[in-house]
């Protein structure tokens, strides 16, 4: 392995002002943290360690020898080739690194390794902190069928379905005409929008499930499914939950996250609009309930069905780990979840109980990706020649793992930056969002800039009347053909 300066092992000088995080004599002290990831994600994690006075130490593949996150750690080191699986995959070796370079903990971010059981516990058996569940909670709710079972128990509502072991076309089926079309095809393991379909009539049941368990072999290599009624444009709401190892747990209010594209978010926001008061206080007991059915510890996820019209809720599912939506939520509870995670993790109780934390104003995050609303959101890569950002203050964020002159790569998930708002109420804040979105200049690559900048617009966006289907229902509006200019004026990038 290989450390990063030119190809020659080095490590940064510290400021002689910073000082190591010191945490009481009955905690486990995290004075060096590893983050096993890239991107934005790293770079925001590296920034709160920095404020704790934690050294970090970044690992990155061949792809990514020059990348904001490698520049930011104190340490980095090389672990392979550009694809994945050679390298941010690679659990042994990033322990491996780890150890070397004595870190007392790991910090996996969102992706990659973060809800991977395996990797969670090699961290345990090598005394190395997994900053994130315990791995018995990652396995549980990382299959569907697992979960619902236990959500069920905990009196979390689900929605009816089947979730056995007779994985017969003849049985599932039968279970379909039984729950009633429509229907949707989920793979267990699933994750993502993968593996998952709706048949709406039994004609079309066994092409749809098969289509399915394609992508799910390919993808999970498992194709085992489960069928849930289908609700048809129903809201995706999530609750911020955060337990720690003395059995406290609270949610931090919940987030919207409904307007999708492939079955993956664009944008979110916090908290939910057009939410009554009673049914945020049954979001949040229920979240927190699932919490406590698992013995969650760090940051979690609760992800619940809406129906728009009745407004009853099912649990859909639980990531266990940090999303990549969390700002919406730090932005409204004025809290940093990164720092909760490092406390957590390392023993302390929760900074804050349920009764002291309160929602101010309305957040909303934007996805700003490479990629082409115009071709079904194909994504993108290519050199970023040119990139001007929104100036960040304490109402705007931008998280960001790329500059001027780096690369989107093939390899990795195309998204350039998050753009975060925060607004006194949800037109106020829906307001700065558009404005900010036209300070973007970004030449090099096709994004969604212009797809972000007429959602925001819509009108029914901002009435808050969304739900997971409305990118399809006004997909003419939204993916309108527009006159280019005529001439586009590229400066050089030295």
């Amino acid at each position: 392995m290989t450390m990063h300066n030119q190809g020659k092992l080095f490590t940064k000088c510290l400021s002689l002002q910073r000082q190591p995080w010191c945490l009481a004599s009955n905690h486990a002290q995290i004075s060096k943290v590893l983050v096993a990831n890239r991107g934005e994600i790293a770079c925001r994690v590296i920034r709160t360690a920095k404020k704790l006075g934690i050294q970090t130490v970044a690992v990155y593949s061949d792809a990514d020898t020059s990348a904001m996150h490698v520049e930011m750690a104190d340490e980095a080191y090389n672990i392979g080739l550009p694809p994945s699986e050679e390298s941010y995959l690679k659990k042994q070796k990033i322990v491996d690194i780890a150890k070397h370079s004595r870190c007392q903990a790991i910090h996996p971010g969102y992706g990659f390794l973060s809800e991977n059981t395996e990797f969670a516990q090699l961290c345990q058996q090598s005394d190395i902190t997994f900053i994130g569940p315990p791995a018995s909670a990652i396995r549980d709710m990382g299959i569907k069928s697992t979960s619902k079972s236990i959500m069920s128990a905990a009196g979390v509502p689900i929605i009816g379905g089947y979730h056995g072991e007779d994985q017969s076309v003849t049985k599932l089926k039968q279970e379909a005409e039984r729950i009633g079309f429509p229907v949707m095809i989920k793979a267990v393991r699933g994750g993502g929008g993968k593996g998952m379909r709706v048949a709406f009539t039994m004609s079309e049941f066994e092409s749809q499930l098969e289509s399915a368990r394609r992508e799910a072999l390919k993808s999970f290599a498992d194709q085992a499914m489960l069928l849930e009624k289908f609700i048809e444009e129903p809201r995706h709401v999530e609750v911020q939950i955060f337990g720690d190892q003395h059995g406290n747990y609270v949610h931090l209010f919940e987030r919207d996250c409904s307007v999708q594209r492939r079955h993956q978010k664009i944008i979110e926001e916090a908290p939910a609009p057009n939410i009554s008061p009673s049914l945020q206080a049954e979001l949040g007991k229920a979240a927190v309930n699932a919490a406590h059915a698992v013995n969650y510890v760090g940051a979690g996820t609760v992800e619940f069905i809406l129906d728009r019209h009745s407004h009853a809720f099912h649990f859909m599912e639980m990531n266990t780990r940090l999303q990549v939506e969390h700002p919406v939520t730090e932005m409204v509870t004025k809290t940093d979840l990164v720092e909760w995670q490092f406390r957590v993790a390392s023993g302390e109780k929760l900074p804050l109980s349920q009764e002291e934390i309160h929602l101010h104003g309305h957040a909303f995050e934007a996805r700003i990706c490479a990629e082409n609303p115009g071709n079904s959101f194909m994504p993108g890569a290519g050199l970023l020649q040119y990139l001007i950002t929104p100036i960040p203050n304490s109402d705007v964020r931008v998280e960001t793992g790329v500059r001027q002159g780096d690369e989107v790569s093939i390899h990795y998930d195309p998204m350039i930056a998050k753009l975060v708002v925060w607004g006194e109420d949800r037109t106020c804040a829906l307001m700065k969002m558009r404005a900010q979105l036209t300070e973007y200049n970004i030449v090099g690559v096709d994004t969604n800039l212009d797809f972000l900048l007429d959602l925001c617009n819509h009108s029914k966006f901002f009435s808050g009347n969304v739900h997971t289907n409305f990118i399809e229902q006004y997909r003419s509006e939204l993916l309108a053909q527009k006159t280019p200019p005529d001439h586009i004026i590229i400066q050089p990038w030295p």
